[in-house]
C-alpha cells in the first residue's frame, strides 16, 4: 500500500485535535487585562500544545516522505500515535484550568511520554515494512532526540509533584529542541 491515505487521514486528525484545543479555550467574561490574564494559563498551556502537535505534524510529514510503502502494522502503529495525540485536548484543558497543578501536569507528560514511544514504535513499523535499505532507518541514524525525549518527560512526570513550574519547563525545553523540523529527513528527502 502507498501512504497517501495514511497521511491525508492523519492530517484530518491534526487538524481537528487544534480546533478541539481551541475550542476549549475560554473567552473571558469582561473586556479587562485582568479578565484576560485569568485566562492565561490556558492560552499558555494551548501554546505548548499547538507547538507539539506542529511539531508531529512536521515530523510525520518528514517521515512519510522517506516512506514508500505501508502495512497492517504501520496503519495500526499511526493509529496508536493518533490516540495518544488525540487525547492533547482533554490534558491541555486540564493542565491549564488548574493552574499547572501537580496531577495535570503529570497527566500531560503521561500523553507527552506516550506520544513519543508510539511515534517511535510508528518509525520502527515503517523500518521493519521497508526492510534494511529503509531511507528512513538511514536518516535517522541514531536518533539523541528521540532517545531522550522520553527521559525528559519521565523527569518531567516524577517533577509535577515535587516542585512547581518544573515539569512545564522540561516540557517547554524539550518542545524547543523539536521546533526545527529535524534536518537528517530534510536532506535524506532532498537526496531523493
Amino acid at each position: 500500500m502507498r501512504t497517501q491515505r495514511l497521511e491525508a487521514f492523519s492530517d484530518g486528525v491534526l487538524a481537528i485535535i487544534i480546533t478541539i484545543m481551541v475550542l476549549e479555550l475560554d473567552v473571558p467574561k469582561e473586556p479587562t487585562l485582568a479578565a484576560l490574564g485569568e485566562s492565561a494559563s490556558g492560552l499558555l498551556t494551548y501554546l505548548l500544545s499547538f507547538i507539539y502537535i506542529g511539531i508531529y505534524w512536521n515530523n510525520h510529514h518528514h517521515m512519510f516522505q522517506l516512506s514508500r510503502k505501508v502495512d497492517g502494522s504501520v496503519l495500526w502503529a499511526n493509529l496508536n500515535l493518533l490516540f495518544w495525540l488525540s487525547l492533547f485536548p482533554f490534558a491541555t484543558a486540564w493542565m491549564g484550568e488548574n493552574h499547572f497543578s501537580a496531577l495535570p501536569s503529570a497527566l500531560y507528560g503521561v500523553v507527552l511520554l506516550m506520544a513519543a514511544i508510539s511515534y517511535f514504535l510508528l518509525e520502527q513499523a515503517i523500518m521493519a515494512v521497508e526492510g534494511p535499505a529503509s531511507l528512513l532507518r538511514r536518516a535517522l541514524g541514531r536518533d539523541w532526540k528521540g532517545r531522550l525525549s522520553p527521559l525528559a518527560y519521565l523527569a518531567a512526570i516524577a517533577a509535577s509533584f515535587l516542585v512547581h513550574w518544573t515539569a512545564q519547563v522540561i516540557y517547554v525545553a524539550v518542545a524547543l529542541a523539536w521546533l526545527v523540523p529535524d534536518r537528517r529527513l530534510e536532506r535524506a528527502v532532498a537526496r531523493e
